[in-house]
Order: C-alpha cells, then structure tokens, then sequence
C-alpha cells in the first residue's frame, strides 16, 4: 500500500530563530535513553514488548514515578478528573498557561516500548536541560501525561485528551467500560489518579501543545531520516458492524438455505480490502480495515447467526473517508440481500483530517533543520495532539522507528533517533517560548 503523501512545502512564515541565549542548549542522549528504560520497567514482556493497559497496577506504576521524577525538576502536579497529569515547572510569566509537551504512557496489550512513552520521556528530558542549565523560560512548561490514548482497554481512543478538547464528557468517559464491567472511573479511583482538577482546557489551559510520537508508519525509515515534520493528521472513522442471519445445524441445512452471517462477514472484509485496493480512492491513501470480529454462537456444528465486525476507514481527506464509508455501505448491503442477511452500520467515533498551527510547524520544522531533516508528513494514525488542537496551537514531531513497525513487540527506535527526537521538541519549543515572549512585550507596547 503506498504511504501517506508528503505535503507539499507550504508559504515561507518568519524566521523563528532560536535566541542566542538558548544556543549551547542541548539533550544529552545518553540520558534521553535511560529515562526511556526507566519509564518501560513496568509493564515489559519477556519479547521485547509492552503491555501496560490504562489503570491497570503497572500504569499505576508508571505514574507513581512520572510524578517522582518530574519534582526532581521543579515541577508541581495537577491531576485532573480523567487522571491526565500535568507536571508543570514555572516560568518568568506565570499568568500565561504552560506550553504543554504531552503524550501517553499507556500501551497495547501487545505493544512496544516506544509509542507514546517517548513522547512522555522527550518532554522530560526537556524539563532536565533546562533544569542543569538553571534556565527559566518565559511561559511555564508542563509535560503531560494524557490518559487512555491507546483506547486499547477503554475505548474510544484518545479518549482523556477528548475530554480535555471538549469532544466527550467526563460523564461518558468515566463510564466507559472494558471487557470485564470495569469503569475507567472506578479504576482511576482504584489506582488513586481520579484528580479533583476539571478536565478541560477552559479549567486548566494549556498555552500550545507540542507531541513527539515515533512514526508507526515507513517514510522516515526509507529516507534514512531520524525525524519528521507532522503537518496534520488524515480523517479516521470507526464502525460497528452488525450482521444478522440465522443459527442451523450444519450438517442438515443445505447451502443453498441458508443465512450464515460469518460467510456474509467474510465477503464484506474481502470487499473492505478490494474498495480502497482497487478504486480511485487506493492512490490518494484510502485506507480500510476489518480487525475486530466476533460471532455468535461459537459452535463447530450450528451456522453462525450473528457477527460484529469493527471497521476502521482512513484517508487524508474527510471526502474519501466519506466515499469509502459509502462504498462499504453499499456492498455490505448487496452481501446482505444475497445472503438473507440483516445488518446495522453505526459510525460511533469520527476524528476529521486537521491540520497544525502554522507557526507551530515552523518551529518544528527549522528544529529539525538543525538535525538534518526535512521530510513533511500527515499522520495516519491519531494523537492527543488532534484534541488539543481543537483548544490550542498545536505541532508533532515524528522520530523513525524501524520498519515502520508500531502496536508490536518489536517496535523500535535507534537511540540516536530517540535523541534526535528530543533535540527536535527542545528547539521547537525554545522557539516558541520566544515567540511567545515577543508576542507579549508587543501587545504591552
């Protein structure tokens, strides 16, 4: 399948030049990485892997020591009511909102060691540059740790940002259930990260927010490119699918009587993967997925009477995400006739193709520069950072990791990779900080 396509190099914005003062500042590689380590002990499988599912007793854990470790560099915690966690050091104008460094420590079931927890690591290691270098920026910074982004056992995903963005209510999200009954309430109380702090950006706002993620796709691996430049992120929709036939006896129905809802299944992911293959949406990166199904009643000898499928359709642009949704509807309907089936198709989460705040890109962009990057990339995976741009400027920066590989065991990114990706967030977010400072003094004069 061809990968997402590289934006082209949008109108030049001015120069975002890092202050002098800020010159000799830099991560420290070694370090980056131990705190990468550090942050994996809970949680780690014996394959390399990760398996660190929110509020279960390793996230617990993890948060414990997220805490521990920012106050080492002069930070204050809020915890908020979704169990998001902003560990804030202050700045020189501290009636501004912290510029936020965010992303999650949560991971798949069978996840790796890089997705999200980088991110986290990155904004402390940022946080300890500017502590050994005794420097005191001009906007607070706060380095957020969001809650259930994975969505792995609490779905939605980006579920705790969602709420900070506006997009769920508390309400809906702290009823939100695993497989097992457990609301995510309940287990934020259970672990004791139910915070007393509003969970929005009206109660506790962010100035900007600046995310670095590991790939989970192939360009930057290519292009032998330790970082990229995130201009957006495509349109993703979910679906559930469900399909309604009729329970028999196999070895005395024949087949033509028939309404085997797994065979009707089975053709409908056959057409999902065909739809965005083989029409005019494959070249523009329509992308289509059926990775969730579940029948009913599970018996070697009685047909399948029931099935829910969970459809997962991308695509750069809301308007192909809306053609392949229409093309899935209207084979699925021509499968169901023919099988004498019944199906209900229900879009129950949408997250619109966006894109980040110019200047924010700007910074991201001339920091990368400084470490010889300069590939453009739309995101095909969401990120806390599409909520927060609903509320604040907002920019990624991506960090190669190999093969492309991501929600596996064996995700991994170079450790010069992962430095680079925190001398990136570091430049990025220098930059903005003086920007910000400018910004101030002219709206005093």
């Amino acid at each position: 399948m061809a990968a997402l396509p590289i934006t082209a190099e949008p109108a030049a914005l001015p120069s975002l030049q890092l202050s002098s003062k800020y010159a000799g500042l830099h991560v420290d590689a070694a370090r980056t990485n131990a705190t990468l380590q550090a942050a994996c002990v809970w949680g780690s499988t014996p394959d390399g892997g990760m398996n660190r599912l929110t509020c279960n007793d390793d996230d617990k854990s993890v948060r414990d020591w997220f805490i521990s470790e920012t106050k080492k560099y002069g930070c204050h915690h809020k915890v908020d009511e979704m169990g998001n966690i902003f560990a804030i050091r202050p700045g020189q104008n501290n009636s501004l909102p912290p510029i936020g460094l965010g992303s999650h420590l949560d991971t798949q079931p069978t996840g790796g060691k890089y997705d999200g927890i980088l991110g986290v690591v990155c904004g402390i290691e940022v946080l300890q540059v500017l502590h050994a270098n005794n420097v005191t920026t001009f906007a607070p910074v706060a380095v957020v740790n969001w809650t259930n982004e994975e969505g792995a056992r609490f779905p939605p995903a980006m579920l705790c940002s969602g709420v900070w963005g506006g997009e769920f209510t508390v309400a809906y999200a702290q009823g939100r259930q695993d497989l097992e009954g457990n609301t995510l309430g309940e287990e934020l109380k259970r672990i004791g990260y139910m915070g007393t702090t509003p969970a929005s950006y009206d109660a506790n706002p962010l100035l900007a927010h600046f995310e670095v993620h590991i790939e989970q796709g192939p360009i930057l691996d290519v292009a032998r490119k330790p970082v990229g430049i995130v201009r957006g992120v495509q349109s993703i929709r979910w679906y559930n699918v469900e399909i309604q036939g009729r329970e028999a006896h196999t070895g005395t129905t024949p087949m033509d009587r028939r309404s085997d809802a797994l065979l009707g299944a089975a053709k409908m992911i056959l057409e999902t993967n065909r739809i965005v293959t083989e029409t005019e949406v494959a070249p523009r990166g329509g992308r289509a997925t059926i990775a969730v199904i579940n029948s009913s009643p599970q018996s070697i000898n009685t047909i399948a009477g029931k099935v829910s499928l969970g459809l997962d359709i991308r695509a750069p642009a809301d308007s192909d995400v809306e053609l392949i949704e229409q093309q899935c509807r209207e084979a699925f309907e021509i499968i169901s006739y023919k099988h004498g089936l019944t199906m209900t198709f229900d879009n129950f989460w949408n997250s619109p193709a966006l894109a980040f705040d110019p200047t924010m890109v700007s910074c991201v962009r001339q920091a990368a520069a400084e470490v010889g990057c300069s590939i453009e990339i739309t995101s095909g995976a969401g990120h806390d950072s599409v909520y927060t741009s609903r509320k604040v400027p907002t920019a990624m920066v991506f960090v190669r990791c190999r093969d492309g590989v991501s929600h596996h065991p064996a995700e991994f990114s170079r450790e010069e990779d992962c430095a680079a990706g925190a001398e990136a967030l570091l430049g990025a977010y220098l930059r903005y900080d003086d920007y910000i400072r400018r910004a101030t003094s002219t709206a005093k004069i």
